[in-house]
């Protein structure tokens, strides 16, 4: 498998607007803007996210995918705090089966696309 770092950290706040009331994280603790590498990414709580998330994670700056929303399903709380489901990398826009956790103002990121290439990384919410 080939790893490549990438950082969706504000995806990985859209995973948790999806996850139902009795998870121990409150969607609006997610809103914000993250960084991540040379991509800044915009987490705020929305509608009109095709998966049915209630969170939209948009790439904002960066060299390509301004635009492009990054949350791709709802996302499952597997273990308080630790969330699964689909992302779109800021960077290629492939799709990423990924794994998140967030600790204090970093959502730490790792998956692979259904093709087998891999990556991780971390997006920092910016102050």
């Amino acid at each position: 498998m080939q790893r490549k770092p990438f950082l969706v950290a504000a995806a990985f706040l859209a995973v948790v607007g999806a996850v139902t009331p009795a998870s121990a994280v409150d969607v609006n603790t997610l809103v914000g803007t993250y960084k991540w590498t040379d991509f800044t990414v915009q987490a705020k709580t929305c509608s009109t996210n095709p998966s049915g998330a209630g969170l939209c994670m948009t790439v904002i700056a960066g060299p390509k995918n301004i635009g492009m929303e990054m949350i791709r399903s709802k996302f499952q709380d597997q273990d308080g705090g630790v969330f699964v489901g689909k992302i779109g990398h800021p960077a290629s826009g492939e799709t990423y089966n990924t794994k998140m956790t967030l600790k204090g103002d970093v959502w730490h990121m790792d998956g692979c696309t259904d093709a087998g290439v891999c990556a991780t990384g971390d997006f920092i919410r910016q102050k």
